[in-house]
């Protein structure tokens, strides 16, 4: 098979949440131990640490990476979804899986992993955790896919536990209330195994005590020890932070919300200092503070991250992020209605499983809008996304594809208008493609 061929197999012929939504879902670790097992069982062959969360796990594994890479470490980082190419779930060092990896793993094993009938994302884990161990890496970053509990990455013992956030979502697998959320995401904490835990709320915070105590597992509340002093977007779009103990640094990941995952990630470095990936810099801050700020400012050339307050242009600026569920929507919504501009135009779609309303209710009335959809089985129907915006008040245009309306926002802006583009990552990926 060709690396086409490949990727349209994967995709087609295996169930995959995010085209098919629940008939994709396949929950239990059975399948994951059995392809685990058969494998010689490879993240043992090298550290991990393990990141889930409702919002931020993504931007919190890739600047974990790019920060163990200057570090001076081989580093793996598996995230999920891909928005170009199925390669940029897997990577070593920033750079993706092979094409020659991918077809000659999926050629030899599928005559063992068929006959358990796995779900893509099973598949896909147990080609990233043999990568790794073919590879050789040092330490591997990785995000669970949806949950935690019975997240097909739960196999793995880590060094470091990290949960970023809860909010609702996926509420038909993981519970309908933030407590039952909560309590799948907190599967992922170890016995032994230190756990950072970024945000909380009266009704999580409790419950991430609890299974810590349960297992033995040190745990810390970034929160309640803030590192980031203050915070402001620059004028190139960076985000500009004051520390307590790591002094100024330049996040190239711009959005309000990095706030919330830039002390997330500092207690998390401090705490892998007292692990021997990062030993040697445990007298060494000054060392450690270079590498931290190198990471933050390059994490999109370090580590090939895309979609997260990501600018594309100037004049007219425009801007894409792949926030799609209440929790990403409550801070672009406000960075939204404070962005300088003539005028904002949004291209807009979601998919049918997130809360929909609730978003529309954060959106800026004055922009003009641009309804579609992603081309994905689970995307609402443009002509759906602006029905439900109108009665929230929200003015617009429906069209067939992302590519039609960007052009349109693009036609209809001018060079001091800003043009975002989000409300769901397969939106994020349909634009982006459309730029190649």
């Amino acid at each position: 098979m060709t690396y086409q061929e490949t990727t349209e197999y994967l995709f087609t012929r295996i169930p995959m949440f995010e085209r098919q939504g629940a008939s994709g879902y396949k929950e239990g670790l059975h399948n994951t131990v059995a392809l685990d097992e058969h494998f010689g069982h490879p993240h043992r062959n090298y550290r991990t640490i393990h990141i889930a969360g409702t919002n931020g796990k993504g931007s919190c594994a890739h600047t974990l990476a790019a920060i163990l890479q200057q570090c001076g470490l081989k580093v793996g980082l598996y995230t999920s979804p891909h928005l170009v190419d199925f390669r940029e779930r897997i990577r070593i060092d920033g750079k993706p899986i092979s094409e020659n990896y991918v077809v000659d793993f999926v050629e030899r094993e599928r005559n063992f992993f068929e006959p358990l009938h796995p779900s893509f994302f099973e598949v896909t884990t147990a080609m990233a955790l043999r990568y790794f161990s073919d590879m050789q890496v040092d330490v591997a970053v990785i995000e669970v896919g949806l949950g935690g509990r019975l997240d097909c990455t739960n196999i793995i013992t880590p060094v470091l536990s990290i949960i970023t956030n809860i909010s609702l979502d996926h509420t038909q697998f993981l519970g309908d209330t933030l407590e039952k959320i909560a309590g799948e995401k907190a599967g992922i904490i170890k016995e032994g195994v230190p756990v950072v835990i970024g945000e909380t709320t009266a009704e999580t915070k409790p419950v991430f005590d609890a299974k810590a105590k349960d297992v033995g597992a040190p745990i810390i509340f970034a929160e309640e020890r803030p590192e980031v002093m203050t915070a402001e977007p620059s004028k190139d779009g960076m985000m500009i932070y004051e520390t307590k103990h790591w002094g100024r640094i330049d996040g190239e990941l711009g959005g309000m919300y990095q706030i919330r995952n830039t002390n997330t990630i500092l207690h998390a470095v401090n705490q892998l200092t007292q692990t021997d990936i990062l030993q040697k810099y445990r007298n060494d801050r000054e060392g450690l503070s270079d590498a931290v700020r190198r990471a933050f400012a390059n994490v999109t050339k370090f580590t090939g991250f895309m979609g997260r307050w990501q600018k594309i242009q100037d004049c007219p600026t425009v801007i894409c992020d792949a926030g799609h569920n209440i929790g990403g929507w409550n801070y672009i919504s406000r960075q939204l209605k404070n962005t300088t501009c003539k005028q904002l135009h949004i291209v807009f779609g979601m998919v049918d499983d997130k809360d929909i309303n609730h978003v529309l209710d954060l959106m800026p009335t004055e922009a003009k809008y641009y309804f579609t959809k992603a081309d994905n089985k689970r995307a609402l129907p443009e002509d759906t996304v602006k029905r439900l915006a109108i009665s929230h008040r929200l003015t617009g245009k429906s069209y067939p594809d992302v590519h039609t309306a960007y052009q349109a926002a693009m036609g209809n802006a001018g060079k001091d208008d800003v043009v975002f583009v989000g409300g769901s990552c397969y939106i994020i990926a349909d634009f982006l493609k459309s730029l190649i």
